[in-house]
């Protein structure tokens, strides 16, 4: 294997936990990019405007970093993560079998918004469990977690592009006039994100035909093997009340005796173990008490807030790329055919997913802080050459491919960089996912309205100017880890930087 013993050991001991992380984090990604490609038959379904169903997407995002948010408060013990991710993996499997039943838009919105909650939950707790389980090992896990997400962003498109109408669902006089819109419309929505859509006039009234409901209860059977497993993950830790008596735990006998052998080495883990436990990786409103404050150095502060300002660049360059990439290929000056810019945005993810694919070895070999230098210096690099080159079709295809490969990376690595700088104590899981989740909602909105205003082109030099405020916050980052204090010399061996301790008693921590 090319990762060593070690390394591999821990995975073993932790791999039903790991993989059930892994599928969770699958059906995150499964339900984050179906809404723009079937958000027109939804608007059939639901018989409303282009302008009222895109509020579905606004409930959806909003929820989704409402979720984040509060996703830690869950994270206090084993059991309210794991029984938080099953009803969230649940919701989303319900969700997709209740969005064919929803012929309202506001009760649309409502499931979206639940959907998003779900989403939140999962994106934060699913980042801190790895995160708490393999501490300085955790980048190459974390690497794996995000290619799930990308992998479902890519699965849910392509199972739906077949139910998709190809004319207008909603049958009636005008009919024949709004279909020849319908194609470019559809890749204005692509992958998650409305476009400036008020230009255009759909019917709404008429006989609805449509077979997306087929597509989303193939999603829901799809996803109904996460919340299983995640079932099956609490039943083996003895954590379902009726199965209490009948189950065994994820420990084999001799590592049992292992784990509770009374050493001096592990009582000095504990010791340690505790006050982390107290201070670290609760929700956003338990991190902004003054009580977490008390005795914390500037860098501390300075290295979430820096460390939270980089993912708000660089996951709202994410979102604002992948939402108008191809609003600014087929205008003026590239004119490129619509039919051949509806394959930028699937190009894009399609990278981001090989791209978080070759990362997880990548990463067991190079530290998570030059992989996000490696990151940001490419993301500006290649905004710089796409400003060059923007008379260009085919740099435009090579430049969306590059950018999908260096920004895919960006998170788990900067998750990992983060917390280790913090020793595993602070709250950087999720002031880092709340920040990511801010900048790809904000971002967005500003893009949008810039583009709107002042033409196709400010799209680049937004994405250029994004990109270098990342590698700015990274810059200071990077000043704010020399001056962050070492951890003190009694507690030296005990430190999660230490990996010889946390390799011993480093299994599933309850």
């Amino acid at each position: 294997m090319w990762w060593d013993e070690r390394v591999s050991a821990r995975f073993r001991r932790n791999l039903q936990p790991t993989l059930t992380y892994w599928s969770v984090f699958f059906s995150f990604g499964l339900c984050i990019a179906f809404l723009g490609p079937t958000l027109l038959d939804l608007r059939c379904q639901t018989q409303s405007s282009l302008s009222q169903i895109t509020w579905v997407f606004f409930s959806q995002q909003f929820c989704l970093l409402l979720g984040s948010c509060l996703g830690g408060v869950f994270k206090r013990t084993l059991a309210q993560s794991l029984f938080a991710l099953f009803a969230s993996s649940l919701a989303i499997s319900l969700v997709f079998a209740i969005i064919p039943l929803c012929h309202n838009v506001v009760v649309l919105a409502v499931v979206m918004a639940v959907a998003g909650l779900a989403m939140g939950c999962i994106d934060t707790i699913s980042n801190m469990q790895l995160v708490k389980i393999y501490q300085k090992d955790s980048a190459v896990f974390l690497q794996a977690l995000h290619f799930f997400v990308g992998f479902g962003a890519l699965l849910s498109p392509l199972i739906a592009d077949p139910f998709l109408s190809d004319t207008n669902c909603i049958l009636s006089n005008s009919t024949a006039n709004a279909s020849s819109n319908l194609p470019h419309i559809r890749k204005s929505l692509v992958p998650h994100h409305p476009g400036n859509l008020s230009h255009y006039d759909l019917p709404m009234k008429g006989m609805v035909v449509t077979r997306v409901s087929y597509a989303f209860w193939i999603m829901a059977l799809i996803n109904l093997p996460v919340p299983i497993a995640v079932f099956f993950l609490l039943y083996k830790e003895r954590m379902v009340p009726c199965f209490n008596s009948s189950s065994h735990p994820l420990l084999s006998a001799d590592e049992l005796a292992m784990e509770t052998r009374p050493t001096e080495k592990d009582d000095l883990s504990t010791a340690v173990q505790r006050p982390q436990a107290a201070g670290g990786h609760d929700d956003l409103f338990s991190c902004c008490q003054s009580k977490n404050f008390r005795g914390a150095s500037y860098t501390y502060f300075a290295v979430h807030i820096t460390g939270a300002l980089v993912l708000f660049m660089t996951d709202g360059i994410v979102g604002e790329y992948s939402g108008f990439v191809y609003s600014y290929a087929v205008e003026e000056p590239l004119s490129v055919v619509h039919k051949v810019a509806g394959y930028l945005p699937s190009l894009f993810w399609a990278f981001i997913t090989l791209g978080r694919l070759i990362s997880i070895p990548v990463s067991y070999r190079m530290k998570p802080a030059t992989m996000v230098f490696i990151n940001v210096v490419g993301v500006l690099i290649t905004f710089l050459l796409l400003l060059i080159f923007s008379y260009s079709v085919v740099f435009l295809f090579v430049g969306t491919a590059s950018l999908g490969l260096f920004l895919s990376s960006t998170f788990p690595s900067m998750l990992a960089y983060t917390e280790d700088i913090l020793q595993y104590r602070g709250c950087a899981t999720t002031v880092l996912v709340t920040g990511a989740g801010i900048g790809e909602m904000v971002l967005q909105l500003l893009v949008g309205s810039i583009i709107h205003d002042r033409g196709s082109y400010s799209f680049l030099v937004c994405g250029m100017i994004f990109g270098g405020l990342a590698f700015t916050f990274y810059a200071f980052l990077l000043f704010f880890h020399r001056m962050y204090p070492k951890p003190s010399a009694d507690l030296d061996d005990a430190s999660p930087d230490k990996p010889a301790i946390t390799d011993d008693t480093g299994q599933y921590q309850r």
